[in-house]
């Protein structure tokens, strides 16, 4: 009988901070595929304290919390194999880690070796880089895991497991979203899995966590390097797919490749460890599992405006917020951004507020007031003529002489900027800041006006 894995790679939204809660979620994932009949469950990266932990990490009382909250998940393992994000301390280090539990016990753990110091990633300020790729033997099928950025490399932990016998290579995520990266992902996964015929998971973290986006996007190849499973972006999944374990090797005896254990052992990639998890052999009891169809891809536009989305639905839910203030002056960076947080909140939780001056065209009022309509929102209509006009009188011993100008307009936007934040102090809204990159890229904006807000 053909020798089958079914892995699930649980893609969740998690929150950095919140131990409690991302502890429930990860094992309430696991009662999900253990019901499905799965192998193996893998979480995203860190997924115990959330991605990026950042300066918790420095908080010994943080490390301590997150492993306790390990021994929980550890515990919720009986029947299934699971792999999960933690912060581990060994040795007086922490490290980025991955744990490995199966019927309630700790098997083994995977310190993440390449620490990303780049962009938006400090990870060598936290962590120090582990030195062994380990291999898991779950019911008769050797498994690799690794984490994130370990798999970017050619020569790197994915080779090293490989060479150490592993079939399939499950590699944990909390990659940030930015345009094209699924498809520049997507390449890199299948050539993974083609240089090293191997069966390649990929899952990856959804969700906002302050500015940062993740994508989901989760993935499965096959030895070939075509993609045969996939999550869609920006939501939730739970991705189960059956393994057919035997088309490793089959791939193997038709290209051999000429790595073996002995020529990766003198790298400094780390050393391969082989790991008994268990031997229970499901196929003849579990039910089969009807395979998802590949995710349908957005478009560039349309997959900026969900990462938008869901973004803004995330930060405000992360900080408490339940609404959303605008200001709408009926252009289209504020409009955009009222359609965003329509989409991201509902619309009975954005409030606009429309602040004319003598300067606002007769367009852009009755724009704004199309676009509430159109959209379902509440419009408040505050007019700045009468500040506006003490700001000139009180500044005009000053100005005289002067020829009016960027001085004048400012105070229009400051005063925007004041009435706008009185708003959200008063009833605890968010301001949504309406500038666009290309404004602020050259300057463009005005400083306690239209920058004043929670976010952008």
């Amino acid at each position: 009988m053909m020798r089958t894995f079914r892995l699930a790679l649980a893609q969740i939204n998690l929150s950095v901070g919140d131990l409690p809660g991302n502890t429930d979620k990860i094992i309430d994932y696991i009662g999900r595929a253990r019901d499905l009949h799965a192998d193996m469950v893998a979480f995203p990266e860190l997924s115990i304290p959330g991605y990026p932990p950042e300066d918790l990490v420095l908080k010994p009382q943080f490390i301590n919390a997150n492993i306790k909250c390990l021994e929980s998940v550890v515990e919720a393992s009986q029947g299934i194999s699971v792999v999960v994000g933690f912060v581990d301390l060994a040795g007086g280090d922490t490290h980025n880690a991955a744990a490995i539990a199966a019927d309630g016990q700790l098997v083994g753990v995977y310190h993440k070796i390449y620490l990303p110091t780049y962009g938006v990633f400090d990870e060598d300020r936290y962590f120090r880089s582990g030195d062994t790729c380990p291999v898991f033997v779950v019911n008769g099928t050797a498994v690799g895991v690794n984490i994130c950025e370990d798999a970017w490399y050619s020569i790197g932990p994915t080779a090293v497991q490989r060479a150490a016998g592993a079939e399939v290579i499950v590699n944990i995520n909390g990659s940030p979203f930015h345009s094209g990266k699924r498809d520049y992902r997507e390449k890199m996964l299948a050539t993974r899995a083609v240089d090293n015929s191997v069966f390649f998971g990929y899952v990856n973290l959804v969700g906002g966590q302050d500015e940062l986006v993740f994508d989901g996007g989760s993935m499965v190849f096959d030895p070939q390097g075509e993609l045969i499973a996939s999550s869609q972006q920006f939501e939730e999944d739970l991705l189960v797919v059956d393994l057919e374990v035997e088309e490793v090797l089959r791939t193997r005896l038709r290209e051999p490749l000429n790595r073996k254990e002995d020529q990766l052992a003198s790298t400094d990639i780390g050393k391969p460890k082989k790991y008994a998890v268990s031997d229970y052999n499901a196929d003849s009891v579990r039910p089969s599992v009807h395979r998802q169809a590949l995710a349908d891809l957005a478009g560039a536009e349309q997959e900026v405006y969900e990462a938008l989305v869901l973004g803004t639905r995330d930060y405000l839910k992360k900080t408490g917020f339940k609404k959303a203030l605008i200001a709408l002056s009926g252009g289209i960076d504020s409009s955009l951004v009222t359609a965003i947080a329509v989409d991201a909140l509902g619309a009975e939780n954005v409030i606009c507020v429309a602040m004319p001056s003598r300067y606002s065209s007769e367009g852009s009022v009755t724009d704004a007031v199309l676009l509430a309509e159109n959209l379902g929102i509440d419009l408040w209509n505050l007019p700045i003529e009468a500040p506006f006009a003490a700001f000139l009188d009180t500044l005009a011993p000053k100005f005289e002489g002067t020829d009016s100008g960027v001085a004048e307009e400012n105070i229009q936007s400051r005063i925007r900027g004041n009435l706008i934040m009185a708003l959200s102090n008063k009833f605890g809204w968010l301001v949504l800041t309406t500038g666009n990159k290309s404004e602020m890229s050259v300057g463009y904006a005005t400083l306690y006006g239209d920058m004043a807000g929670g976010v952008s």
